[in-house]
């Protein structure tokens, strides 16, 4: 699989060059106007929190450049130069009150992986982090050029709203929650495509607080756990169709995860009926290389990390049962199930895996256990040892009793690893597809169960036997208090003195 990785972070001078090329390439069509090394240290000294890249595979394709400012000093009707400065920016006042964002570009060979939309998260993160009242920035028109001749920009811009015309600019601030305030006429002149006029492009920060300072950085992660209706399917690009519609909805919730289900391309399987089950299941591994390098540029792409589920695998010519974490950031890691269910070896000849770890993400860390794993407490405990906060059990069970082991069982393991448990699993019938009948499931989110928790311990779940996503989110700052303050402390109350759990490999 070829590796990817996206980071978003602070940009600093040595970040130049790289940024140079991309700066000219991304504004071609208006003279390829860029920033100057002395211009971009300025900033960087007078603001460096503010001043963003994203970079791919080691290599910056993108940034977001801002400025602080009280922003009644300026008013609704200014122009670029006046908003900077005259380009000094010698308009940034720390104790302002709205954050103005003065550049957004990425590199052209790579748009359409979705990078431009991290950099407006990191700045509203930003904006929220600083207890600023919002974003204010003036955007670029691009699309008007083609359409001056039969109606005004205020007309077009109504237009894009209504999504009668596609602004490759403004449709995408759209979309990211900015409103447009005014047109602004001569914001910047040289931009030819957009006539001179501009957008004035606003977003109010819901967590303002007028009454503080500074806002202390939110500590919580969202999760988007999918309720998977199985499907006959006649290729992986029907599979994946399927997968991306779910991961586009989790995704503009702005979720930091999406978790699918155990084997949630088995319906594949119905393409070799005519082979023994075990062969059928090594027949579907086949597509499992393919589909984990696809989702992980979906996970790219899309901004999200994606639990892929599990899928079979064939390793040194022996059959497992993987789950893949597919990080946003490019990074891949798998983990195969150790304990088979006597059916799944009998019928499938799946082996058992041998290694289990905690899995560091963006935003936390992560453990995988693939349903009848959550089964075996001493499995979650080890993972809960290295710090494990969320743990995801992708699962397929056909009876409502095999079911309710793998809740019941994930319920306890949140209760005693003091950690949150997301389970996900498949619903709906496949009777063309062998050893593959019946299917039921409702995936719900589980919490430890204290005061800061819901009462029954259950963060969110879903109709049962419908095709559903649940989106929920964690306070990890919760966990925290509960393994130093909580009415029972699990973790912290055991008797090493007395017994111990330890890994043999």
């Amino acid at each position: 699989m070829e590796a990817t990785n996206v980071e978003v972070r602070n940009l600093t001078p040595e970040d130049y060059l790289q940024l140079k090329t991309s700066m000219i390439t991304a504004y071609e069509a208006i003279g390829g106007h860029h920033w100057t090394k002395e211009d971009i240290k300025r900033l960087i000294a007078k603001f460096p929190e503010g001043q963003i890249c994203v970079t791919l595979n080691g290599q910056v394709v993108g940034c977001a450049l801002s400025i602080i400012v009280p922003y009644e000093r300026f008013g609704d009707n200014h122009d670029y130069a006046k908003i900077t400065g005259n380009y000094t920016f010698n308009t940034h006042d720390a104790k302002g009150d709205t954050l103005y964002g003065i550049e957004v570009f990425i590199h052209p060979d790579y748009r359409g992986l979705r990078l431009a939309r991290r950099l407006y998260d990191a700045r509203k993160f930003l904006c929220e982090s600083l207890n600023l009242e919002g974003i204010i920035a003036g955007g670029r028109i691009p699309g008007y050029h083609q359409y001056a001749d039969a109606m005004s920009p205020r007309q077009y811009i109504q237009k894009v709203q209504s999504k009668e015309i596609y602004d490759t600019t403004l449709s995408f601030q759209l979309s990211n929650d900015f409103r447009v305030k005014k047109v602004l006429k001569n914001y910047l002149p040289l931009d030819n495509e957009s006539m001179g006029y501009a957008t004035l492009l606003i977003w109010h920060n819901a967590f303002y607080d007028p009454d503080q300072q500074m806002l202390l950085r939110r500590d919580y992660i969202r999760i988007g756990i999918v309720q998977w209706q199985m499907r006959p399917y006649n290729s992986i690009d029907e599979v994946l169709g399927h997968m991306e519609y779910f991961i586009d909805a989790v995704s503009d919730y702005h979720s930091d995860f999406v978790l699918f289900p155990e084997l949630f391309n088995a319906p594949l399987m119905g393409k070799f009926n005519d082979q023994a089950p075990n062969e059928a299941m090594r027949s579907l591994a086949v597509y499992t290389d393919e589909l984990a390098e696809r989702l992980s540029k979906l996970a790219v792409s899309y901004n999200v990390n994606i639990i892929a589920g599990s899928m079979p695998r064939i390793d040194k010519g022996k059959l497992y049962n993987a789950a893949y974490c597919l990080q946003r950031s490019g990074a891949v890691d798998y983990y195969y199930k150790i304990h088979p269910t006597p059916a799944e070896v009998k019928e499938w000849a799946f082996t058992g895996g041998d290694k289990i770890h905690v899995i560091q993400t963006d935003v936390c860390k992560i453990g995988m256990l693939i349903c009848y794993d959550v089964e075996f407490p001493e499995l979650p405990r080890l993972l809960a040892e290295e710090g494990m906060q969320i743990l995801f059990v992708p699962f397929l069970t056909d009876t409502q009793n095999a079911y309710n082991r793998v809740r019941i069982c994930s319920q306890a393991r949140a209760i005693e690893n003091e950690c949150f448990v997301a389970i996900a699993g498949n619903v709906g019938n496949l009777p063309k597809v062998n050893n593959m009948d019946l299917q039921f499931a409702q995936s719900a989110i589980f919490t430890p169960s204290d005061f800061a928790f819901p009462v029954n311990a259950i963060q969110a779940e879903a109709t049962p036997n419908t095709e559903t996503i649940v989106v929920a989110d964690l306070d990890l700052t919760l966990l925290n208090e509960l393994h130093y303050y909580g009415s029972v402390r699990t973790l912290n109350d055991r008797r090493k003195d007395l017994y111990e759990l330890k890994w043999k490999f």
